[in-house]
């Protein structure tokens, strides 16, 4: 599985933000996947998310948005709703190449596949000119999911984040702009040219379409055999791009969320933290390594 379309969902690059849904509950169904995780008196509501969505995404189901509604604390990967600035700051110093420099080049051939996905995307190439390799290759799936009709604007984090900024809930982040895209920016120009050359590749052969349909899919029913599927591929992906999801995105970040969370429990009772679904299934995951504190981990679904 290439990482191009798993890493919206493991990692938040929020480029929009859309607007606020109907918040009627009517008879949602399940998105996504949701724990309750218990420490001694205090409560935890674990619920995974994607990066990307859809307007029929919404409302949410009323257990969540019921968590949600009285939850003292929002939790979520990054806050698209917190200080532009240190996003704006974060993608200058680990996306764009600086002033005078040139962004690492693609031979002929992957320049001219390259134009041709700028093309199709209706992208002006001068406006990605300044570039780092990563962060075209990740311009390239935020439009690929575009096509699919998963949007960036409506994702499920900036969703979460519009309820709690208007009801005044406090919202928390449990990471930063600057660390998640600084595990991109510090890749070697090299592996960055290769990760782009895997996305061109993804979507040439339709491997990016077809992939961004099933993990949607399996977001959007709540399908518990198909995550976990989903999770079984990303860990025997050999390519370049799999090996960076899982080390790097997915085992090398879950340590770090589960101590956030827990810090979170100590200080709150029934707080909610919403993170990329992909850090809740499979082997080191974030429920698992909760569990492995002592923590009480119940699947609700």
């Amino acid at each position: 599985m290439r990482r191009q379309i798993i890493v919206m969902f493991c990692s938040l690059f929020c480029f929009a933000l859309g607007p606020a849904w109907a918040a009627d509950q009517g008879q949602a169904p399940n998105r996504g996947a949701l724990f309750k995780v218990r420490n001694g008196e205090h409560a935890l509501y674990l619920f995974g998310t994607i990066h990307v969505g859809s307007r029929d995404f919404y409302p949410l189901e009323p257990r969540v948005a019921g968590v949600l509604k009285q939850a003292p604390v929002l939790a979520l990967e990054i806050d698209p709703l917190g200080d532009p600035q240190k996003l704006a700051l974060a993608v200058r110093k680990f996306g764009l190449v600086g002033p005078g420099a040139a962004a690492p080049a693609l031979s002929p051939e992957w320049r001219r596949r390259l134009d041709r996905l700028l093309k199709q995307y209706k992208i002006e190439p001068q406006t990605v000119a300044a570039m780092k390799p990563w962060l075209l290759a990740s311009v390239l799936t935020v439009s690929e999911f575009a096509s699919q009709g998963y949007d960036a604007e409506q994702a499920v984090d900036a969703h979460l984040a519009r309820q709690a900024h208007e009801r005044g809930q406090k919202v928390v982040e449990l990471e930063s702009p600057e660390g998640q895209m600084g595990l991109f920016g510090n890749l070697p120009a090299a592996e960055q040219l290769l990760f782009l050359q895997e996305t061109i590749a993804g979507i040439e052969d339709k491997e990016q379409a077809t992939q961004a349909r099933e993990i949607a899919e399996a977001w959007r029913n709540a399908d518990i055999k198909a995550l976990d599927a989903l999770a079984a591929k990303a860990e025997q992906d050999d390519s370049f791009s799999g090996r960076f999801v899982q080390k790097v995105l997915l085992d090398g970040r879950n340590p770090a969320l589960a101590d956030g969370m827990a810090k979170l429990m100590a200080r709150e009772n029934n707080s909610v933290a919403a993170i990329g679904v992909l850090h809740l299934i499979g082997k080191g995951s974030v429920p698992e390594l909760l569990r492995q504190r002592g923590m009480t981990v119940e699947r609700i679904y």
